[in-house]
């Protein structure tokens, strides 16, 4: 029986090691954290014959070496162990080309992109859903990769074709639960793939790539701009059609030169279109133009969507790009985006308090998503920002700032760093609250103060320091929101309700 390990216990690396005992081999899954909850994952596995090692990095014993490596996400694919696991000839794949190579008899859609890509990867799927298609959404969204490999009929015990033997974790939660049923037939996969995907993926090949935007990050681990770029750039030239974001700067720089056969978008209208054939905004209208001696085709209108935001226009375009180049109609388009409730953790509504909207933007770890989720809310706004700072330019973020927020509330390891950026940029209404829990209230009480309109948790970091994920910083923002304000309405409630003195 041939041996595999997976390395990572998170979503990703359980749905592996399962779709990989399936397929006949023996298994075994390591982690070097350990927690109850790890420890109770653990008992679980075992009842399935999958071995798992705790606390400890894997080691490569030359008298009893695997045939196979697969990576979850969020294992940087340069550390000491996989480089030497290739030095030795083991084959090492990501979680996604595994999925992938028991799922490739079938069309995929792959979403990547510094930002967007989220909530574009939703909206293609609700697109795709509402045509009647069983579309799941996967990979940084949604379910492990594996698990939609799961849900497929199996090729056998011990199976090597095409699949594992010839060889970050799963994002924030996405509802496909009507989709994915055993030995379900599937028509579509939709998948969000990140750069960390991307890189542990030799032959990931949709039939529709989509690339949402570019700008500098995760360069701690890609190290540098031109590597992070292709690793990306692998993705969409080994997808059978392209469909690009043509008012980012850096993607439209390079526009036909690099990309001469792809579809190019923009929210801006036709004359700015890159190439003779794509999708734009035009009189309210998104505009099909498919080749270049075509006529333009109206597809849907842009106000269907409810969603706020320059940027979400743009997510709508390629979303309706990828949907008409899989050959879906129009009126399961619009039928699908005027239903469409948005994403969460990005640019989410939370309630509205005495006129305030409290708004959560926890997916906003960098300074591009930051900067957006700011220029998308009404102003005055008050901003909670902070946490595990990433390397990046802030310019453009602070100067945001300084236009819409009334004030900061800083909270996170960031707090000190980001205190001392906003007052050599002349900024100085801020305060240093430290955590979630003291952010909200003051965050009220200085909206009330300057009639702000807005409570912003728009980071600009990512999580680590205080939470596992921004989703777990976004859901607590939400929940402290909630109970504040279920607080306030009692208090309420209390004095009118109170006997007036004699």
């Amino acid at each position: 029986m041939p041996r595999a390990t997976v390395i990572g216990l998170g979503k990703s690396g359980v749905a592996a090691a399962r779709l990989l005992k399936r397929e006949g081999w023996e298994v075994e899954l390591s982690d070097s954290n350990i927690s109850q909850a790890l420890l109770q994952q653990q008992q679980e596995l075992a009842a399935e014959q999958i071995t798992v090692k705790l606390g400890q990095s894997l080691e490569l014993n030359r008298a009893n070496l695997p045939q196979l490596i697969v990576v979850s996400p969020g294992v940087p694919w340069d550390i000491p162990v996989l480089i030497k696991a290739r030095q030795l000839g083991i084959e090492t794949i990501g979680e996604m080309e595994l999925a992938w190579r028991n799922l490739r008899l079938l069309p995929w859609v792959g979403i990547t992109g510094t930002n967007g890509k989220t909530t574009t990867t939703a909206l293609i799927a609700a697109i795709f859903q509402a045509a009647g298609l069983n579309a799941p959404a996967c990979g940084n969204i949604g379910y492990a990769a594996c698990d939609v490999a799961l849900s497929q009929p199996g090729r056998g015990a011990g199976s090597r074709e095409q699949g594992a033997g010839e060889a970050g974790e799963a994002g924030e939660a996405f509802d496909n639960s009507s989709l994915l049923t055993p030995n379900s037939s599937l028509d579509w996969v939709i998948a969000e793939i990140s750069s960390y995907q991307v890189e542990s993926s030799s032959s990931l090949a949709p039939r529709i790539g989509v690339w949402t935007t570019f700008t500098p990050d995760h360069l701690s681990r890609h190290q540098t701009l031109e590597n992070y770029y292709n690793i990306k750039a692998k993705l969409l030239h080994q997808s059978e059609l392209q469909v690009f974001n043509g008012d980012d700067a850096y993607l439209s720089q390079l526009g036909l030169s690099a990309w001469p056969d792809a579809y190019w978008t923009s929210v801006k209208g036709k004359d700015f279109l890159i190439s003779e054939k794509g999708f734009y905004i035009e009189d309210d209208w998104v505009v099909e133009k498919l080749t270049a001696t075509s006529a333009p085709k109206p597809i849907v209108k842009v106000s269907t969507l409810r969603m706020v935001g320059e940027h979400n226009q743009q997510n709508l375009l390629m979303a309706v790009a990828t949907a008409r180049l899989a050959g879906i109609n129009c009126d399961a388009i619009a039928r699908a985006i005027s239903e469409f409730p948005g994403v969460a953790h990005r640019l989410e509504h939370i309630c509205t308090w005495e006129g305030i909207d409290f708004i959560n933007d926890s997916k906003a770890t960098n300074y591009d998503a930051a900067e957006v989720g700011l220029a998308s809310v009404k102003s005055p706004a008050i901003l909670i920002a902070g946490g595990e700072a990433k390397a990046g330019d802030d310019t453009a973020w602070l100067a945001k700032i300084e236009t819409k927020a009334a004030a900061v509330l800083l909270i996170g390891s960031a707090a000190p760093t980001f205190a001392k950026r906003l007052q050599e940029v002349g900024y100085y209404s801020y305060q240093i609250v430290e955590t979630m829990e003291r952010a909200v209230p003051k965050s009220a009480e200085l909206a009330k103060q300057y009639q702000a309109r807005v409570v912003l948790l728009s980071p600009a970091c990512a999580s680590f320091d205080q939470y596992p994920n921004f989703e777990v910083r976004g859901d607590r923002f939400r929940q402290l929101c909630l109970d504040w304000a279920e607080v306030e309405k009692l208090q309420y409630n209390s004095i009118l309700s109170s006997p007036l003195p004699n």
